[in-house]
C-alpha cells in the first residue's frame, strides 16, 4: 500500500506558516510520503497598500493564536508595515525546488527556513541574497544553490499545482489531500491547528483503516 500526503502551499502564505507544525508532524508518520505542491499565491511582484498590510498583520495574530507559531517583532513592527515590502512567490518556490533538487527531502527544510526568515526575522525573502543566506545556513553550497535557483522549472511546477488544485477542489492555501493507493481523501487539517500530534495520529488511523487495520477508538 502506498500513502502520500499532498501539501498544497505557498511560502508567503500566513496560514501555511501556521500549518508548518502539521506538515512537520506528517513527515514523521511511518509509511507516509509528504509531497509538496506550491501554488503561487503572489504570481507577480506585489506591493501592498497600508490597509492591506495591516489586515495581514491582524490575520497573522489569528494564525499565531491557533497554531502557536512564533512571529517576531522584526516582522510585526517592521517588515509587514514597511511600504517597500514586495511579495512575490516564484523566487521562494524556486528556492524550495532548488533545495529538493540538490538534496531530496530538504525542500521542506528550505520552506521552513524561508517562513521563519520572513515571519520571525523580518527578512525580505523574495531577494536572491536572502534566499542564498538561508540555503547556506542549511548547509548548501552557495554557488551550487545559486545555479539551481535559476534552473528549476518554477512556472511548470506552479502550473501543475494549479491543475491539482482544480482536480481536488482546493479553495486556497494550505490544502492537504491524502492519497492512498490512488484514491484521494480530503483532510480536515483545521481541526488539528493546535495539535500536530493529533493530526499525525489521525493520518495514521486513516491509513491503517484503509489498509484493513482497525482504527483506534
Amino acid at each position: 500500500m502506498s500513502a502520500v500526503l499532498h501539501y498544497i502551499y505557498d511560502p508567503l502564505c500566513g496560514w501555511c506558516y501556521g500549518a508548518e507544525p502539521l506538515a512537520a508532524a506528517a513527515r514523521d508518520v511511518e509509511g507516509l510520503e509528504l509531497r509538496m505542491h506550491a501554488g503561487g499565491l503572489w504570481p507577480e511582484p506585489t506591493s501592498l497598500p497600508d490597509e492591506t498590510r495591516r489586515y495581514i498583520r491582524d490575520a497573522d495574530g489569528r494564525v499565531a493564536a491557533l497554531s502557536g507559531q512564533p512571529y517576531g517583532k522584526a516582522y510585526l513592527d517592521g517588515l509587514i508595515l514597511d511600504p517597500s515590502l514586495v511579495l512575490h512567490s516564484p523566487p521562494t518556490i524556486a528556492a524550495v525546488l532548488a533545495a529538493e533538487s540538490l538534496e531530496p527531502g530538504c525542500g521542506f527544510d528550505m520552506l521552513r527556513g524561508i517562513q521563519h526568515a520572513h515571519y520571525e526575522d523580518g527578512g525580505h525573502v523574495v531577494r536572491t541574497e536572502t534566499l542564498l543566506d538561508i540555503a547556506e545556513r542549511l548547509g548548501f553550497d552557495r554557488e551550487a544553490f545559486a545555479e539551481a535557483l535559476v534552473s528549476v522549472p518554477v512556472d511548470e511546477h506552479i502550473h501543475e499545482t494549479r491543475k491539482l488544485m482544480a482536480q481536488v477542489g482546493a479553495r486556497g492555501f494550505p490544502t492537504f489531500v491524502l492519497e492512498i493507493d490512488g484514491q484521494l481523501f480530503g483532510v480536515p487539517h483545521h481541526r488539528f491547528a493546535s495539535s500536530p500530534a493529533a493530526f499525525a495520529a489521525w493520518l495514521r488511523e486513516v491509513i491503517d483503516a484503509r489498509s484493513g487495520k482497525p482504527m483506534k477508538v
